[in-house]
């Protein structure tokens, strides 16, 4: 399968450059993978297409303020970091922005009214980012030191940065937001719980390789990002009495996906409580075990996220939705509007 045939060309102003209000007044597209129908709608409008004994799940996870401004040692040259991925109690991997940042360089975060924080650069990762070994774990610091990173293709400042966090976000720990999730009002929540619609909740951290192309020519080259995830019992224990009695399990975001089926590869049926690094890499020809339907954003061209949508519906239907989308004027990517397949 061709990289290239996920590619397609998206007008720049349809780029979503800040959220709606409220969340829940986004668009929404349904499509139906039974015949291929598409129907116009309001995210509000998605308790018309769930039921009763219906399982969301959805991806807990919290965007950290991943955007660090810090010194070389002892130059006193400024370099950016931004944080992509956790690699131990006191290192992560980073993006680092600045002239010869190279392994032994000592940086240095805060000073003047902040106190500081120390660390070194250990090595060039093989996505050229940096693995920088902090004096101590980073993470207590973060919310005196860093701001909450926006996708690259977002280039206005946000005025309220609880707006690239989901309403139940809970677990510090991503450097982007499970954007599928950001249309949910506290209000629409308690509506579908009083519908008998069931919530259950995992964890998967978000690194900035999602946003990233694939650049491989044949699809199934591509290497796949790992990132953390987890799905705990009692998560796996709603799920599985859902399969058990035939109800859905609606996964919100691909984020969630992955989790999901992640945690049904060793399950003789349903899920199994997991934890750790997923490598599962979802384009078409996958075999989906645990998810029935999916609320998704609309993704980049020939990203990972693209292709796994393609693979839950199929590649025509995700084609042929996308250019409805584009016709009828909606927002795209993080901030823009959502898709319910159902």
């Amino acid at each position: 399968m061709l990289t290239r045939d996920f590619d397609y060309d998206l007008p720049p102003e349809l780029i979503a450059q800040e959220p709606v209000e409220p969340r829940d007044a986004s668009r929404l597209l349904v499509l139906r993978r039974a015949d291929g129908a598409i129907f116009h709608r309001h995210f509000r409008d998605i308790v018309e297409y769930l039921r009763p004994g219906d399982v969301l799940v959805a991806n807990e996870t919290r965007v950290i303020p991943a955007r660090l401004m810090a010194r070389k040692v002892p130059s006193g040259g400024k370099v950016e970091l931004l944080l992509i991925a956790k690699r131990g109690p006191t290192r992560w991997e980073a993006l680092v922005k600045g002239r010869r940042a190279l392994p032994g360089q000592r940086l240095e975060l805060g000073g003047g009214d902040l106190p500081t924080l120390g660390g070194t650069i250990e090595e060039i990762t093989p996505a050229g980012g940096r693995l920088i070994h902090f004096d101590e774990p980073i993470e207590a610091h973060l919310e005196r030191l860093g701001e909450v990173p926006l996708p690259p293709y977002i280039t206005r400042p946000l005025a309220n940065p609880s707006r690239y966090q989901t309403v139940y976000a809970q677990e510090r720990g991503s450097v982007a937001a499970p954007t599928a999730g950001l249309h949910f009002t506290p209000e629409l929540m308690a509506r579908l719980r009083e519908m008998g619609i069931e919530w259950a909740t995992v964890v998967l951290h978000i690194g900035l390789d999602t946003f990233r192309p694939v650049h491989e020519e044949r699809v199934e080259d591509h290497r796949i990002h790992t990132e953390y995830c987890r799905l705990d019992a009692r998560a796996a224990e709603i799920i599985n009495r859902a399969k058990r009695e035939g109800r859905r399990v609606i996964a919100v975001g691909t984020t969630s996906v992955r989790v999901l089926e992640t945690a049904a590869r060793d399950a003789p049926q349903g899920v199994l409580p997991w934890e750790g690094y997923t490598d599962l890499f979802i384009y078409p020809g996958y075999t989906f075990r645990v998810v029935d339907a999916l609320i998704t954003n609309f993704h980049l061209p020939r990203s990972s996220l693209l292709m796994l949508v393609a693979a839950f519906a199929s590649l025509e239907q995700i084609r042929y939705a996308y250019q409805e989308a584009i016709r009828e004027r909606y927002r795209f990517y993080s901030f823009g509007d959502s898709m319910f397949i159902i």
